[in-house]
């Protein structure tokens, strides 16, 4: 089978090629799996995740660079 692009439009078929489940493909974006589910469904993926998403996949931003930055957000949050 031919390796799937990736595709805003075909996030479900993407994230199937990479053997990935939602829950393992989302988490890193601070998307919960149901969100996940609806965006690979019929709604569209809010901006900001959407470039999130793109920075990712295309090698942009690491899942380690989205931790740091998720966890400094929260902490962030914590203090306010």
């Amino acid at each position: 089978t031919a390796k799937q692009k990736f595709d805003l439009n075909n996030l479900s078929a993407y994230r199937h090629q990479q053997n990935l489940n939602q829950q393992t493909f989302w988490q890193p974006l601070g998307v919960t799996q149901s969100a996940g589910s609806r965006y690979e469904g019929s709604r569209n993926v809010p901006l900001p995740v959407a470039i999130l998403l793109t920075l990712r996949e295309t090698g942009k931003v690491s899942d380690k660079d989205l931790q740091a930055a998720m966890a400094f957000v929260k902490k962030s949050r914590a203090k306010g």
